[in-house]
């Protein structure tokens, strides 16, 4: 229903931000990393949004990027993993750490938020891990390059995957950039596919 939120942030705490959007105040539930970005009431700000629709409840959620947006999407399609335990994840992991731990299988990560068990996270990284390679199978092509990339080019792969990104989209982030760690591959695939935008 809402894509983005955008004007003026009027005040934040700990769990929410309330964006005057001409003249209508929407209060969205943020992750604390989401929450860092906005550090000034007064600045103009753009939230995406998802909102959820439950028997007692509508809550709009927000985020300060589409990355953030679409893990917490992957994460909430997780059976017996609702809006409140991915925001605990979110705030407790960047959106490109959080791909990291799913790719590679790190449930002991994923189990450091707050509210999330052991077994919460291994059924994160087992159902998000299958998406991934639905994901990577969906265009039925062999990809120029897949598997010469390798080690921690192929974690940066499956990873941007998990994000939301068609194999071949990633692919093309992942071309010309350099790191030493995964972490630095992926933030340089992302800052280049945020500056085609």
């Amino acid at each position: 229903m809402f894509y983005y939120v955008k004007g003026e942030l009027v005040m934040t705490d700990p769990q929410s931000a309330v964006v005057d959007c001409g003249g209508v105040g929407y209060k969205l539930t943020v992750s604390m990393n989401t929450l860092s970005h906005l550090t000034e009431t007064g600045k103009k700000v753009c939230l995406y949004t998802h909102l959820s629709v439950r028997e007692d409840a509508v809550e709009l959620f927000g985020f300060y990027d589409t990355e953030e947006l679409s893990a917490f999407r992957l994460l909430i399609s997780v059976s017996g993993v609702g809006p409140k335990a991915a925001m605990a994840i979110l705030s407790f992991l960047s959106p490109e750490k959080f791909a990291v731990a799913v790719s590679s299988g790190d449930t002991k990560t994923l189990a450091k938020a707050q509210g999330i068990g052991a077994k919460t996270a291994a059924r994160i990284v087992l159902e998000l891990k299958d998406k991934v390679s639905a994901v990577a199978t969906a265009d039925g092509e062999e990809d120029v390059g897949v598997t010469d990339l390798g080690g921690i080019r192929d974690d940066a792969l499956e990873a941007l995957m998990v994000l939301g990104y068609q194999r071949q989209a990633a692919q093309k982030a992942l071309a010309g950039c350099k790191g030493d760690t995964l972490e630095e591959l992926m933030r340089a695939a992302l800052k280049k596919i945020g500056s085609k935008m």
